[in-house]
């Protein structure tokens, strides 16, 4: 059985927590930003968790993760 090939793209954008869980970047954080309010852009800085229903497919692309 040949090695399993992981999504480049996919490896750039999310890393694993120590519970195994999928972190991830938010988006809306790149331009566009003069309408957006303090608030909103602090909190677009932290990174989240990646949601349940995502998790099954990322594992498939990421297998050595």
């Amino acid at each position: 059985m040949p090695k399993m090939k992981t999504s480049r793209a996919a490896a750039k954008r999310f890393k694993v927590t120590g519970t195994g869980k999928l972190k991830r970047s938010k988006a809306y954080k790149s331009h566009i930003l003069t309408k957006k309010s303090p608030k909103r852009k602090r909190n677009l800085r932290k990174s989240t968790i990646t949601d349940k229903t995502n998790v099954k497919n990322m594992k498939k692309i990421l297998p050595y993760l």
